[in-house]
């Protein structure tokens, strides 16, 4: 019975009130303060919304005569995601295993590979791309390679935290029966993780494609050329048939990647 007392009266309190108000007053000072850093303010917002009106309406009806100009980039850029994931996936795999505490052969390695990684990550798609342009060219080799880098960074970050989580019981059993290390890592890993890596490389590629639509107006190939044209000649018609085409391929592959996505979990 005194046990009982005594486990009831050892159990944390839930936080009070005032530690949600302190929690709702410290974000609103930090959205304030970031604000005035910034400059921005609702008053800009409005002041800007009648040109914003008047931009949607440049847009409208769109110009579907121009659709036929843009298949051939819409295709560019899905074969640019689809390479860049494939690549990225494979390079990811070695580096994902480098990465994990519990997997990685060696402590050095470890923490290398984890700054590399981190470094990888803090770079925007953007910036990759516009670097690989002014190394290789205008054309998609430079959007693909982009796409490469920031497949490795996010599907290694992913899978890494992943594996870290995994059941340590197979990988001991197969290290007590004499089991080497790609043994261990073929038998002992991969089952527990295949499911969970195929929707990482499925919902990687879908923000492929979003992003190789964009990377054109660096000059890394893709339907994001069309954008740069359009907008450059301030045809919005044009726009609004290449932002409604490529808002349809991102619902297709999204729809479809769900699906795979369901049957794999």
């Amino acid at each position: 019975m005194e046990t009982n007392v005594h486990n009831q009266s050892a159990r944390p309190k839930p936080p009070g009130r005032i530690k949600h108000y302190l929690t709702a007053v410290l974000i609103l000072a930090l959205i304030w303060g970031s604000s005035r850093q910034t400059d921005a303010s609702f008053a800009e917002l409005f002041t800007g919304m009648p040109n914003m009106m008047d931009l949607l309406k440049q847009m409208f009806p769109p110009r579907w005569s121009y659709f036929d100009n843009i298949v051939h980039g819409m295709l560019e850029t899905i074969r640019m995601a689809l390479i860049g994931t494939t690549i990225g996936t494979i390079v990811a795999i070695p580096v994902t295993l480098l990465c994990a505490s519990n997997l990685a052969p060696s402590r050095w390695l470890y923490h290398l590979s984890r700054l590399l990684l981190n470094l990888v990550r803090t770079i925007p798609d953007l910036l990759l791309a516009a670097i690989f342009v002014s190394v290789f060219g205008l054309g998609p080799v430079p959007g693909i390679l982009a796409l490469t880098v920031f497949t490795v960074g996010l599907i290694s970050k992913l899978t890494y935290e992943l594996l870290e989580t995994i059941d340590r019981g197979p990988i001991e059993a197969l290290t007590a029966a004499g089991g080497n290390y790609i043994q261990r890592i073929v038998y002992g890993v991969v089952p527990q993780i295949q499911a969970n890596f195929m929707s990482f490389v499925l919902y990687t590629f879908e923000i492929n494609v979003r992003a190789a639509a964009v990377l054109g107006l660096v000059g890394a190939g893709g339907i994001g050329l069309y954008y740069e044209a359009t907008l450059g000649f301030l045809e919005y018609d044009k726009t609004c048939v290449i932002i409604l085409f490529t808002l349809a391929v991102v619902l297709l592959i999204d729809y479809a990647g769900t699906k795979l996505r369901e049957k794999l979990l």
